[in-house]
């Protein structure tokens, strides 16, 4: 099922269903979705050298993305069986009439940034022995604004759609411009807990 107030983007799955969203709340299968986003399609055995894993637990765990719908069989050439993805990005929603739905989306966000600040910590470590050019290209920022629900939905909507013309460059060598490496994308829009917090206590 998918929000009434939303609509996706090309590629892009929106779901409300708990079950498949708990599903996808693993480490393992978010490394997965990652590698696989590279690349046309693959086998256990790449995914494993990609990610680390053992080739048993890619195996394991590529037949839980597929069984709830993230990943699909590729084109088998002799015994390897390779995978594709489904989606180009999959997309998380709250739904009131799904129980259990808003514990699920929290956390699928909680384990994203974890493997975020980890990602960002690592980048960080290794910030001094960049370029200076390259160490300019990159930005980490906040901000706190104060915005309508009308602002905040037209604001989602923006970060939402920030990558969307680099679309399909991912699975697709050919499309990508001379000279593209590979970037990471993380934004959030969250409401201030701790301001209505400061608020409740006035």
């Amino acid at each position: 099922m998918e929000p009434d107030d939303y609509t996706p983007k090309p590629g892009e799955k929106v779901s409300t269903d708990p079950t498949q969203i708990r599903a996808l709340a693993h480490p393992t299968r978010l490394a997965l979705l990652d590698f696989l986003g590279t690349v046309t399609q693959a086998t256990a055995t790449e995914c494993a050298e990609a990610t680390g894993e053992s080739v048993a637990s890619c195996s394991f765990h590529l037949r839980s993305l597929a069984q709830h719908g993230f990943i699909e069989p590729g084109e088998r050439s002799g015994r390897e069986k390779p995978w594709k993805k489904v989606y180009g990005s999959f997309t998380q929603a709250i739904d009131p009439d799904e129980p259990g739905g808003a514990d699920a989306v929290a956390a699928m966000g909680a384990l994203s940034i974890r493997r975020e600040a980890e990602r960002l910590q690592d980048f960080m470590a290794q910030l001094p022995s960049f370029t200076t050019e390259d160490g300019n290209r990159n930005v980490v920022t906040t901000s706190s604004f104060y915005a309508t629900d009308e602002e905040m939905a037209d604001v989602r909507e923006v970060l939402l759609g920030l990558a969307e013309r680099f679309a399909g460059r991912g699975q697709e060598p050919g499309s990508r411009p001379e000279g593209s490496r590979r970037v990471h994308l993380f934004g959030a829009l969250t409401l201030d807990v701790a301001d209505a917090r400061r608020k409740e206590r006035s």
